[in-house]
């Protein structure tokens, strides 16, 4: 009996993994997750390049990972039983307190944030005649950390923010995004499943940055205030998988008073006529609906009158925060160029000379700025 029992199992080893491997290479591949919303590892190369560096078997690795058969199942009822026995964390994704999810976040590598920091700080001392601004917004974990599940750990984002600050010694204005967002913590300024600001949130940050600037900002009664979407569920959602949570709402601010704004897309070298992109609202990553998502490159052109505009042009350097604030700063600058360093390859102060541009505005939330290697491509 124990004898069949063994070759029971080892037959049924044998046929699972057989099994498996069929559907492996019989089922098609996709590149991009809608559920994890994120480009999923593509075929990996063989070449003797990527066998000595080991590239090739750490991509086979992430291949076979990412396409494993039913693999969004799988996540599922992984993040279903885990609930079940009440984890509140999956993925470095909390569920916390009043329907919000956080991104569990640690003490980072000081020495790469300080590296980060000397190059915007090495950027401002290159062209001392550019007027820069670097603002830094925390995230929700940062302005919320009471909402967090019991006994959850989280370092201190004040704490980081104000070693960036020290750390850029004076060399461009510092606008910490604790001191315009704090005292609206009671208000809805980020969303709970996701990890930008919303709609609002941004528009604190357009206030401060305004009348850091010396204009004067529209009002909120300036705006026709617009829900464009009940069912967003965000990227701590898509990490973390947890169930029975409320969707976000997103909105726009409209002005009352419109003006025309087109936007040239360097990556397609196309012309849109719109800010928002209404075809991702039908998708998972709604947020992309605000500039159409993540390009390396974009130009903001607003036909303004004249007589009202004090800066013709502006660059910003940026993360995502910045994409559902670009809006409100077309109320007042005719001309934005942005740029990703992430996706941008360019030199970032030959573009300033070409474009005569005097004015940048660094736009960064924390989680994003302490890992951002791409910084290290200002210089």
């Amino acid at each position: 009996m124990k004898h069949i029992s063994e070759r029971l199992l080892v037959v049924g080893f044998v046929s699972s993994t057989f099994l498996i491997s069929v559907l492996f290479f019989a089922m098609p591949h996709h590149r991009f997750s809608e559920l994890e919303n994120r480009y999923l590892q593509a075929a990996p190369q063989l070449t003797w390049d990527n066998l000595v560096s080991k590239k090739f078997a750490e991509e086979t690795e992430l291949f076979i990972t990412d396409h494993f058969p039913f693999r969004d199942k799988w996540l599922w009822i992984k993040s279903t039983s885990e609930q079940a026995r009440l984890q509140q964390e999956n993925n470095g994704i909390y569920q916390g307190k009043d329907g919000y999810l956080f991104e569990k976040f640690l003490e980072p590598n000081y020495m790469k944030v300080q590296r980060y920091a000397e190059s915007v700080n090495q950027f401002a001392s290159n062209h001392p005649t550019v007027k820069m601004t670097f603002m830094l917004a925390p995230t929700s974990i940062g302005i919320y950390p009471e909402r967090l599940p019991w006994l959850a750990s989280s370092y201190s984002q004040k704490q980081v923010n104000q070693f960036i600050e020290a750390t850029m010694q004076n060399k461009l204005a510092f606008m910490n995004g604790f001191d315009f967002l704090e005292q609206h913590a009671s208000e809805p300024i980020y969303y709970r499943t996701d990890h930008h600001w919303t709609t609002y949130g941004a528009y604190l940050a357009y206030v401060a940055y305004a009348e850091q600037q010396g204009w004067q900002p529209l009002s909120q009664s300036d705006f026709l205030i617009k829900t464009v979407s009940e069912s967003f569920l965000g990227s701590y959602h898509t990490r973390g998988q947890f169930t029975g949570l409320t969707p976000d709402t997103i909105q726009t601010y409209t002005p009352l008073n419109p003006a025309f704004t087109e936007i040239y897309i360097a990556d397609s070298d196309q012309t849109v006529t719109s800010m928002y992109d209404e075809r991702f609202l039908a998708k998972k990553d709604q947020y992309s609906y605000f500039l159409g998502g993540v390009h390396a490159l974009i130009k903001l052109t607003t036909r303004l009158d004249p007589q009202q505009v004090t800066q013709e042009k502006l660059l910003v350097i940026k993360d995502s925060y910045a994409h559902n604030a670009l809006p409100f700063l077309t109320n007042h600058i005719p001309e934005i160029h942005v740029i990703d360093l992430r996706y941008y390859n360019g030199s970032i102060g030959n573009y300033l000379s070409e474009n005569n541009i005097q004015d940048v505005l660094f736009l960064f939330n924390t989680a994003t700025f302490i890992e951002e290697a791409a910084l290290l491509k200002l210089n």
